[in-house]
């Protein structure tokens, strides 16, 4: 059987180390995320380019650097291995040589965030958690709501009154209790925290655990092995809570370290909603920290955070990789989520749309080259925005 190789937590803002064999939030000294340690050393001696090739599909297959210790406590629905798909149409309509989609939406609850509540769900239960709570602008309610229905635990989520309705009845229909409040996924996360201790709720808000990003960075892992160990000159990535990005520079670290990958980083851009663009607004005034962004508004619901715990581990991930952050207009996701479509065949979600919009722009101003190899992030399925798409609206 393979083993996790977890130790410790330690603070990704301050270090301070925290136990890992009981539930915790965020850092009780500085109040940042936790980030999960393990022993690499250990974990080099079974995790190899050549054990991979017989293990099964899917995202358990790097147990190893998972944090869940028993394997009957590995709750799956089957998350992981999604398809990387080669663009070659969409390249030439954009002028790029080398472009693929790494499509999310085939996902269970179809998109990326099962793979966060894959792995949160199957750790909170290990560790003796009943009742978890989270505010959710749409998919991570929904992954929530699955996955702690498959580890017979409760699930109460509080979203936005205007949270896409397919969003919505997919909650409900797992099983989940659902509260709708006015206002936005911050007032939500407000609502969690106010009433989780009467209510012994343990709080599954975005980077307020350790462990969704633990599931997150298995789209680097993923990305190395279908790349043949070589990553990509550049990356985009639809940035809401920032997991995804966070992750997988977490996890290029991990791989090298495991000797899997060399030291090339690609370059990574932080794709937002220019109703939404927190992250943009602090890389381009150089700021480690982002203000909250008012008055946020966007069809990409994914991307409505205006203020997120883990915007200095997305800042600093771009800039130490050379990259950047780049907003596009709700119009242009649209647009170019037919594009997508009608190219490749694929019905992206506005959040994965806004990448390719992103990607047309920074080959416009030069600021990704024809030759680079870029990976664009489909993070979900348009099917779950029908208003978004519907020409009535």
């Amino acid at each position: 059987m393979i083993s996790s190789a977890l130790t410790h937590l330690a603070c990704t803002a301050c270090s301070t180390e925290h136990p890992a064999d009981r539930l915790q939030n965020v850092c009780t000294k500085c109040g940042k995320p936790l980030g999960a340690m393990y022993d690499l050393g250990r974990a080099a001696r079974t995790l190899t380019r050549e054990s991979l090739r017989t293990r099964e599909r899917g995202l358990w297959r790097y147990a190893e650097v998972l944090p869940v210790l028993a394997e009957e406590n590995r709750i799956s629905l089957g998350e992981g291995g999604t398809p990387l798909l080669r663009a070659d149409r969409l390249a030439a309509q954009c002028g790029m040589d080398a472009l693929f989609i790494k499509d999310e939406s085939l996902n269970p609850t179809a998109s990326f965030k099962a793979r966060g509540m894959a792995v949160a769900v199957s750790k909170a239960k290990e560790l003796g958690a009943r009742k978890l709570a989270a505010p959710s602008a749409g998919n991570a309610g929904g992954a929530l709501a699955a996955y702690a229905a498959r580890a017979g635990l409760e699930a109460h989520i509080f979203m936005p009154v205007d949270t896409p309705r397919a969003n919505i009845v997919e909650c409900e229909q797992t099983g989940a209790h659902v509260t709708l409040l006015k206002g936005l996924i911050t007032d939500c996360g407000a609502e969690v925290a106010r009433r989780k201790e009467a209510e012994g709720w343990f709080d599954f808000s975005t980077l307020k655990e350790p462990y969704r990003l633990e599931g997150k960075k298995t789209l680097g892992y993923e990305l190395a092995e279908q790349l043949e160990w070589t990553l990509p000159d550049v990356v985009l990535y639809p940035t809401g809570g920032g997991t995804g990005l966070i992750g997988m520079w977490r996890a290029f670290d991990e791989m090298e370290r495991l000797g899997l990958i060399g030291g090339k980083r690609p370059r990574m851009f932080s794709v937002q909603a220019e109703g939404c663009a927190p992250i943009v607004r602090a890389f381009e005034s150089g700021a480690t920290h982002a203000e909250e962004f008012p008055n946020a508004r966007t069809c990409a619901s994914g991307l409505r955070v205006p203020k997120a715990i883990g915007d200095f581990l997305i800042l600093d991930a771009i800039r130490r990789s050379g990259g950047g952050a780049i907003a596009v207009s709700d119009d242009a996701m649209i647009a170019s989520a037919l594009e997508v479509g009608s190219a490749e065949g694929v019905f992206a979600a506005p959040e994965g749309a806004a990448c390719y919009a992103a990607l047309k722009k920074l080959v416009s101003s030069g600021a990704v080259r024809r030759k680079e190899s870029t990976v664009i992030f489909n993070t979900g399925s348009g099917l779950k925005y029908l208003e978004c798409y519907d020409p009535l609206r």
